[in-house]
């Protein structure tokens, strides 16, 4: 989907934000000024002139070199030796030439699916082709080890080699059952990156997730635009990842379960039930493809404000500076704008910075302004910050994430991403009273966007 910025008059949270940040501060709570340059920034960050923002593409080089440019301008400190750009080493990683999707049983062919239609697939490792030839298919239900959910689908049972089929989100979502996981909320071992990670430690050949819309929160179409053209990953051992990976669509899997001689229905009423055990397909898939690869270095954003106080101590905004580009097709160039995911993010937290950084008392603590790449290839650049800190994880005491805002209007309500998970919900919901407004949970907690 072509998203373009809305020229119409727009409404954000960034006035709680910047309360929430600065609780107790009265120089704060009584600026009630504009946000500078938050509409022209997004309108350029979404412009086709940065080509969707891909990472390590010349759109997403340009946008590194905008954001450094606006964290320079606004008087922001470099958080990275001395230069706002933190590394982050990435393969890029493109498959092409894609087979069928074979599914046989003793030798007699069942299924054959098609690439973007039926199935999707791709491979993490940095090989020039890859084939899987008559791997054994194992459903292993949800495909999460979690002791300290007494769960575990892998137990007593021996993948390796073998392509494991996957369902997603957890059992949790599935029954509805607040005492399972964490009932409706998706955990992360609801999560696709979760699970492919997972699949690899047990020793999977590969692993496929059966798509559902409800419990995955987006359609096929989103499946099918981010799985396809180049993928993104940390620069790490090849033998980490599984061979291959990939989804499939729901009616495909209904008939891969057939022809074991059950129902998907059946089958997924077995995994949601505790103590449920791992059960061979009695099938065997095959799938070959090319694949090539690019080792380069893209970067994170990093500025700060120092603090007047505790400045040992941080308070990090983050945001994704990535989108997923733009792509070829019969009719001409598509550039995936991502106004809303994530350029208004990227530019309310850039007008953050320039009303702290030209505070006359600096706050209390330092304010860190993190602007992330990759996210859209599994949290990449917010994992590689995570893995390679700038300023130390222990004194780091809050985090708030801008991954789009409100665009819709001014509204008496608060969403908070995460309620209930930290001691922030206190601080929010006193300066939300202030401006006459309540704190909500996130309205879909299947979503797992905590």
């Amino acid at each position: 989907m072509k998203e373009k910025f809305n020229h119409s008059k727009f409404y954000i949270l960034l006035p709680v934000l910047f309360l929430f940040a600065f609780s107790g501060c009265k120089t704060a709570e009584e600026d009630n000024r504009p946000f500078k340059n938050l509409e022209s920034n997004t309108e350029t960050l979404s412009s086709d002139a940065f080509e969707g923002r891909a990472p390590a593409t010349p759109g997403g080089r340009k946008t590194v070199e905008f954001i450094e440019s606006e964290f320079e301008r606004i008087g922001l400190k470099p958080a990275a030796n001395g230069s706002y750009r933190q590394a982050v080493s990435l393969y890029e990683i493109t498959g092409s030439k894609f087979s069928d999707l074979k599914i046989a049983k003793n030798n007699k062919g069942l299924q054959s699916l098609k690439y973007l239609d039926d199935m999707v697939v791709t491979s993490n490792r940095t090989v020039e082709a890859i084939d899987i030839t008559n791997s054994e298919l194992v459903f292993v239900g949800y495909g999460i080890h979690a002791p300290e959910f007494n769960w575990s689908d892998y137990q007593d049972l021996d993948v390796k080699g073998k392509t494991v089929v996957i369902l997603v989100n957890d059992p949790g979502f599935a029954t509805q059952d607040s005492s399972l996981f964490e009932g409706n909320t998706m955990t992360y071992y609801g999560r696709w990156t979760y699970k492919f990670e997972e699949a690899a430690r047990q020793g999977a050949e590969a692993a496929i997730i059966i798509h559902e819309t409800k419990p995955a929160s987006y359609g096929w179409k989103v499946v099918r635009n981010s799985w396809s053209g180049p993928q993104y990953r940390v620069a790490k051992n090849g033998a980490d990842f599984l061979k291959a990976e990939g989804w499939i669509q729901l009616d495909a899997a209904k008939v891969l379960f057939e022809n074991a001689g059950t129902t998907l229905k059946k089958a997924m009423e077995e995994a949601r039930t505790p103590g449920f055990k791992a059960k061979p397909l009695n099938q065997h898939v095959s799938v070959s493809f090319s694949n090539s690869s690019e080792q380069m270095d893209c970067f994170n954003v990093v500025g700060y404000v120092e603090g007047s106080k505790y400045p040992d101590e941080t308070i990090i905004y983050t945001a994704h500076w990535d989108h997923l580009g733009k792509a070829e097709k019969e009719d001409g160039v598509i550039i995936y704008n991502g106004a809303v995911d994530n350029a208004v993010g990227v530019a309310g937290m850039i007008a953050l910075g320039e009303r702290f950084a030209e505070m006359k008392t600096a706050p209390e603590r330092s304010l860190v302004f993190l602007a992330v790449t990759a996210e859209e290839s599994g949290l990449i650049g917010s994992q590689h910050y995570a893995e390679n800190p700038l300023f130390p994880i222990a004194k780091t005491v809050a985090g708030i994430n801008m991954d789009g805002l409100n665009v819709y209007g001014p509204t008496n309500d608060i969403v908070a991403v995460g309620k209930g998970y930290s001691e922030l919900d206190e601080y929010l919901e006193r300066h939300a009273e202030k401006q006459k407004r309540v704190v909500l949970p996130h309205p879909y907690p299947e979503r797992g966007s905590f």
